[in-house]
């Protein structure tokens, strides 16, 4: 693509547009040009509110590959990708679901995350093969993630998506670009010109980290990772999070620290197991079979034992 055609096809993008509101952002004390990003960033929460419907579309569509045994995968370039990557990452330990049923995947590969990667975003090839390395199935969700919706790497990799049968999402913030009209499910929040011309990294980021944060938690509670709003499926690999464990415990129970911590040891280490347990009276083995039959439901498995 010519300079001249890219050129003319960033005017058209919203996220690539000068801002009125900070022109003269150069010219003001610290304290003025942070009121002018914070007066911004006020915008983002209500541009993602106008695009629910179609996050809870795309977030019925990763509960259902969950339950099929499909996998969610982002896949992006630069900010966008290092969004994904960190969500992705932040699943196992805070779920305890298994390593690659969220992955996140970067153009550029992995030394990208901390460092640009010279022409890896232009790489339509690239996003089709990082999708086939990953063995990627019709059972799966992609989901592309590009603030301009344009980037060549991200419509390579929707375009192989799609021509395997696997569900494909968009996450944009410019509501006419290519990835928008190409994905079975369309995210684009409308935060408008970024304080700094171009700079996506800011209101843009801003909103796909939102948007990500709803993708990934709201599935997670439908496949029953949650109990109320405790996080019931977290990992334990540190002492803050085994005092959390025992926090949430109590919680749940109305024990105290004591019993919980007990109950903890007695679980396995399993949130779950040991809240069964408490409310319950059951051991381990039994709490465990509970919860197996509901799927690690623990709402469903409690009604059951006190039904």
């Amino acid at each position: 693509m010519s300079h001249q055609h890219l050129m003319a096809e960033l005017e058209q993008l919203v996220s690539e547009a000068r801002n009125p509101n900070s022109m003269s952002i150069d010219l003001l004390p610290t304290e003025d040009i942070l009121t002018v990003m914070n007066r911004e960033d006020e915008l983002v929460p209500a541009a993602v509110a106008r695009v629910i419907p179609e996050i809870a579309k795309a977030v019925d569509e990763i509960v259902r590959a969950f339950r099929e045994g499909g996998r969610l995968i982002y896949i992006g370039a630069g900010t966008s990708a290092r969004l994904g990557v960190l969500d992705a990452s932040e699943c196992p330990p805070t779920f305890s679901v298994p390593e690659g049923m969220v992955v996140g995947l970067i153009a550029g590969g992995p030394k990208a995350i901390l460092h640009a990667v010279e022409g890896a975003e232009d790489d339509v090839e690239e996003g089709r093969r990082n999708l086939q390395e990953i063995n990627l199935s019709a059972k799966d969700v992609v989901v592309g993630i590009a603030v301009s919706g344009r980037t060549p790497y991200v419509v390579g990799a929707l375009t192989y998506a799609q021509s395997i049968g696997a569900k494909t999402i968009s996450l944009t913030c410019n509501p006419h670009s290519t990835l928008v009209e190409m994905a079975d499910i369309a995210i684009a929040p409308v935060v408008g010109p970024e304080v700094v011309t171009g700079s996506t990294r800011l209101k843009s980021g801003t909103a796909q980290k939102l948007v990500l944060n709803m993708l990934t938690t709201a599935s997670m509670i439908r496949i029953g990772k949650t109990y109320e709003n405790l996080m019931v499926d977290l990992t334990i690999s540190n002492q803050k999070l085994e005092a959390r464990a025992i926090r949430i415990i109590a919680e749940a129970t109305g024990c105290s620290a004591d019993i919980a911590e007990r109950h903890l040891k007695k679980s396995g280490n399993n949130v779950k197991r040991a809240i069964l347990m408490i409310l319950t009276g059951m051991e381990a083995q039994d709490a465990d079979l509970a919860l197996t039959r509901h799927d690690g439901f623990l709402r469903k498995a409690i009604a059951e034992a006190q039904a």
